[in-house]
């Protein structure tokens, strides 16, 4: 059988690491995993069986068999027990304490993330302490070692690309770990003010205001009750959550002087009680 049929769906490599837990030999964690009751701890991994001449050896990037000598794989890490004939652009992150792909060149690491973040968002990224030893919100599997590429929002939380792309699809906008927009909106809002200005509200419910708090710049604001959104007054975005108190009406008292009026609200009787608005 030629070697290469023995490359697992996870990796292209020459060899299988032999399992301390268990003494079974799979191509790699992931597929130790899938297959037995217990997770593989690769950082006692100390023995690989060589896939050409089946001979069990000490780790190293090349068959000890002077009658072998092949090559486990093109990339190697003696410290993650990693080999890989695929070219990923690998490299090794004393930081994260494992091996990333996709070139050193083009990420920085983070210590107080506590991972590596694309060089294009190294002065605008927010920093979250040890955010990537979180799990992914959406299907709550790791993100500081798994495979999958991670999507990096405005707000610093991390999720799975394939989670958020699946999340927009459902029409979820806002970050399931702050409810922050993950994505620029200014089209929706506006699609938002033009729906809200053509459906007029019941004559008992019309000018009554309500407070709201914004989770996209999170400011406290006194805008107008509507059905459809409550606009945040200091962003413009409906990303809001409706605050203390419940419905208000805007009054202009009666003044002595000539001075200007100053604005008041007083609160609407049979209100109904404060409620969330979503994205």
């Amino acid at each position: 059988m030629p070697i290469s049929d023995y490359s697992c769906t996870h990796y292209k490599r020459k060899c299988k690491l032999v399992s301390p837990c268990c003494q079974n030999n799979y191509i790699c964690r992931f597929c130790h995993d899938d297959s037995e009751n217990h997770t593989l701890d690769r950082a006692n991994i100390s023995e690989v069986e060589c896939l050409a001449c089946h001979k069990k050896q000490p780790l190293s990037q090349t068959c000890c068999n002077t009658d072998c000598g092949i090559k486990f794989g093109n990339y190697y890490c003696g410290l993650c027990k990693l080999f890989d004939d695929e070219d990923r652009q690998q490299y090794h992150c004393d930081g994260c304490g494992l091996c990333r792909v996709g070139g050193r060149d083009k990420f920085f690491h983070c210590d107080t993330c506590e991972m590596c973040l694309p060089i294009s968002i190294v002065e605008t990224h927010k920093c979250i302490v040890k955010v990537s030893k979180a799990n992914c919100p959406v299907c709550l599997e790791d993100i500081h070692t798994s495979r999958i590429v991670s999507h990096v929002p405005s707000c610093g939380h991390l999720i799975h690309r394939p989670c958020f792309h699946s999340l927009i699809k459902a029409g979820f906008y806002a970050c399931p770990t702050c409810g922050t927009s993950m994505m620029k909106m200014n089209d929706l809002w506006k699609s938002l003010d033009e729906e809200i200005a053509d459906t007029p509200m019941p004559n008992e419910y019309r000018d009554l205001y309500c407070y709201v708090l914004c989770r996209d710049c999170h400011k406290e604001s006194l805008t107008l009750f509507h059905v459809l959104g409550h606009k945040c007054l200091e962003c413009g975005s409906y990303n809001t959550v409706r605050g203390k108190g419940g419905l208000f009406k805007r009054q202009l008292p009666q003044q002595a002087t000539g001075t200007d009026q100053a604005e008041t609200v007083e609160e609407a009787a049979g209100t109904d009680a404060a409620e969330d608005d979503e994205i």
